[in-house]
């Protein structure tokens, strides 16, 4: 499995480009060979690729060395030139373990053409006519191929924004499949979110997927309408400058006051934060979203409804991940009746109380602390690309008892009573008793989810950093379960789950 990309009349303003570009897309484990006769650019372009991974490196030719590695944020870059490479030499150079280690930049590739791997991307550059450029064209074997195709269709999409000559600076992403970029001119910056359509997955239930069962976004269209209908209220939520639907790419403009602009972890022990965001969640509470949100060019979005199998579906994650972690085995079948039976009663209720937004991440790595900008506007908001129409509650939870920040109990409660009192003098049929329970339920329902999450995410992806914050979403989960009308949710968590204190298991 091929594909190949040419690129003709290229000069060097557009072999950095393109050098960017690829360099959002390297991994451990690849292999980029780059042929081509002397002087058609080859060490030009690997010394661009070095630089885009680890900023403003002085990069030397590898001629004499044979191999030079370079400790880039990302990965391991080892760059070689074989040009000089003797029979004799090859197998002291150790590129199996290099490989192993971060990726391979490869001149003079034929000369160990015997070593190369099916799956690489292939970079062969020939000067033209026209001094000062040269024709490139990619090839991708194996897995490459469609990842080969993924860089043509996202500088396709560039080349037709305002961007299309900037430099793109990879960002760390989340744990989802989501990619990101920092797009940078001189006068203006923004971020490219890289976020193909995803496949829904083998059915779980009723023939449908989870993302389907639980409304994720499996696509971009709904971070564009949520984004715009947020703006148009007055939040601030990123100017959607482009967007690609169907391929799955969004330009979001970096807000004017970003210099001074810092990201909620970095702020977090302020109270003040704390204090405006739950601001905002009064304020989306009296401007709650429309029955259909506009896109420009294309029809409406309708943001679905966070109903109680949804609720359900996620809470289960705790005995999918985290109850086998524990026990060594999977939850019986009538253990796992008991649960749903237990459950559902209060999802129902849940699911039909006080509708309004549910951006659904409404937390530190999604927030943005912008001094500069007042009242909604001082809090950026990021990430809500899998909104709902739903029980105002849960958004307030999100915030106030957040999984990556220790949010102490004193500021939560005070932040609650404040919260309720608002609503109550914005003169509603609100009822404090009534979204206190539904606060508790909706706690429940969301630790539940993130503690199977993140087992799920040390057992089967091998992130083990998210088990550091167990015990913090199991605290959470204990204040939600003392909740009086949760009494028979409390019995079967101290009976099926361990404390907070013995969290994570040693099984993961």
């Amino acid at each position: 499995m091929s594909g190949s990309w040419r690129l003709d009349g290229v000069d060097l303003a557009r072999l950095d480009r393109l050098a960017s570009r690829i360099a959002l897309s390297l991994k451990t484990g690849d292999v980029l060979a780059l042929s081509g006769p002397l002087g058609a650019g080859k060490t030009t372009l690997a010394r661009a690729l070095v630089a885009h991974l680890d900023g403003d490196t002085e990069v030397p030719s590898p001629t004499f060395a044979l191999m030079q590695q370079y400790e880039t944020p990302r990965l391991t870059l080892s760059h070689c030139d074989f040009y000089r490479l003797q029979d004799d030499e090859f197998e002291e150079l150790g590129l199996d373990d290099a490989l192993g280690d971060g990726a391979l930049l490869i001149e003079w590739p034929e000369r160990a053409a015997g070593w190369l791997p099916a799956d690489r991307l292939d970079i062969a550059l020939e000067e033209t006519g026209d001094p000062g450029t040269r024709s490139v064209v990619l090839t991708g074997h194996g897995g490459w191929a469609p990842r080969l195709e993924r860089l043509r269709v996202l500088a396709g999409f560039l080349d037709h924004t305002a961007y299309a000559k900037a430099d793109a600076r990879f960002l760390q992403g989340d744990a989802s499949t989501r990619s990101y970029a920092r797009l940078v001119l001189p006068d203006r910056r923004a971020i490219l979110m890289n976020a193909p359509r995803q496949p829904d997955g083998p059915p779980i239930r009723d023939g449908k997927p989870y993302s389907a069962l639980v409304h994720l976004a499996e696509d971009v269209t709904p971070f564009v309408a949520v984004a715009d209908a947020l703006r148009a209220r007055g939040f601030a939520a990123p100017v959607i400058e482009a967007f690609d639907l169907e391929d799955g790419f969004v330009v979001r403009r970096i807000w004017a006051t970003a210099s001074s602009g810092r990201s909620w972890s970095a702020a977090a022990t302020r109270p003040e934060l704390w204090s405006a965001a739950v601001d905002v969640l009064l304020a989306l509470a009296a401007a709650p979203p429309s029955e259909a949100l506009p896109i420009a060019g294309h029809p409406p979005y309708r943001l679905p409804r966070f109903d109680a199998e949804a609720m359900l579906i996620e809470a289960s994650l705790i005995v999918e991940w985290l109850w086998p972690a524990v026990h060594g085995r999977e939850m019986p079948k009538d253990l796992r009746a008991e649960f749903e039976a237990l459950w559902r009663p209060h999802l129902e209720k849940a699911a039909k109380a006080d509708p309004g937004w549910v951006l659904r991440d409404y937390h530190s790595p999604n927030l943005m602390w912008l001094p500069d900008r007042e009242a909604s506007g001082m809090v950026g908001l990021l990430d809500f690309q899998d909104a709902l129409s739903g029980p105002l509650a849960y958004d307030l939870v999100s915030l106030l008892q957040d999984a990556r920040l220790e949010v102490p109990e004193a500021l939560e409660r005070a932040e609650l009573d404040r919260y309720c009192s608002a609503r109550n003098a914005q003169g509603e049929s609100f009822s404090s008793d009534d979204f206190r329970t539904l606060y508790a339920t909706l706690g429940a329902q969301r630790n539940s989810k993130i503690l199977g999450i993140f087992a799920r995410l040390a057992k089967r992806d091998g992130k083990r950093g998210y088990l550091a914050h167990m015990p913090r979403v199991a605290r959470y989960l204990e204040r939600d379960l003392a909740h009086p009308a949760l009494g028979d949710l409390r019995d079967f968590y101290a009976r099926e789950f361990p404390s907070a204190a013995d969290l994570p298991p040693p099984s993961l």
